[in-house]
């Protein structure tokens, strides 16, 4: 073979070997980034995640990032905080305390270390962060008000008070199910009528939830208005699906790292034990 013929085959080679896409990093900020772009445009987004995994709440730092680059973020709307407390008034500079202040941030219920950088990346924005959930003063009305019953079907409200039931490790009193049911109904209709004021054309809200808010068949989207472009996104780990999660509740599915594996309920029913 010729000189000339072996270093054109070479340039092909070197060639070929440089258009290789390599391959992102499964839970890396590009990989979830991509994952966002495939659900835009959209009205709102809502992220469901499990509240003690770490990386799920890296997942919302990116998302709140990516989009407030490009422009496409109109606010960040948290179950982490209640209604009427909100950003807006605060300058892009603001502090780490002005905006915990701004937000009545509850820290040990909602650790800051978790939560903090996904808000901060929307206040150095300029974007509003607002709350969402039901304030504590109106959820003794929410659990007396049995019209609430009446706004899923009977399958949706079972599950919901089963959630109930195993969420509170099967020792919650049975008097005590449906009206905890309808608090949790009362939260999924306070955060939709937030994000559906937020709205605004050619531009996205996105909610941080719990899985269990986000779930099409049971939570916020239940809510909200059809004609409005929603994207329910369920974090999880590859390895632990549930049946019951499908694309029924979830419009997708994205992959993070599995949280730390706590027991709970042996917790939960130490703290019922009387003292010795």
């Amino acid at each position: 073979m010729s000189v000339r013929r072996l270093w054109a085959v070479a340039v092909t080679v070197i060639l070929a070997a440089c258009a290789v896409t390599p391959e992102v990093p499964h839970y890396s900020d590009a990989s979830r980034a991509e994952r966002l772009q495939q659900l835009l445009p959209a009205d709102i987004i809502l992220l469901g995640e499990r509240h003690d995994a770490p990386d799920h709440q890296q997942v919302h730092r990116v998302v709140v990032e990516t989009l407030a680059a490009r422009n496409l973020l109109t606010a960040l709307a948290l179950e982490m905080a209640s209604q009427g407390q909100s950003t807006a008034g605060l300058a892009s500079d603001a502090s780490e305390d002005a905006v915990r202040q701004a937000l009545q941030w509850n820290n040990e219920g909602w650790p800051w270390n978790a939560y903090g950088p996904a808000v901060m990346a929307a206040v150095r924005a300029g974007v509003p962060v607002i709350g969402a959930n039901l304030p504590q003063g109106r959820m003794r009305e929410a659990m007396v008000k049995v019209q609430l019953d009446a706004l899923l079907d009977r399958s949706a409200l079972e599950t919901q008070q089963k959630n109930i039931r195993t969420g509170h490790c099967d020792m919650l009193p049975a008097s005590q199910i449906a009206p905890m049911t309808r608090v949790q109904i009362a939260r999924d209709i306070a955060m939709a009528e937030t994000l559906a004021k937020a709205v605004q054309a050619g531009k996205t809200v996105v909610l941080l939830a719990g899985g269990g808010h986000v779930d099409r068949r049971l939570g916020v989207p239940l809510h909200l208005a059809p004609r409005l472009h929603v994207k329910a996104v369920l974090i999880r780990p590859e390895s632990q699906p549930d049946p019951s999660e499908s694309a029924l509740s979830f419009d997708a599915f994205w992959p993070a790292q599995a949280a730390p594996v706590v027991d709970y309920c042996a917790k939960f029913g130490a703290s019922r034990r009387p003292p010795n």
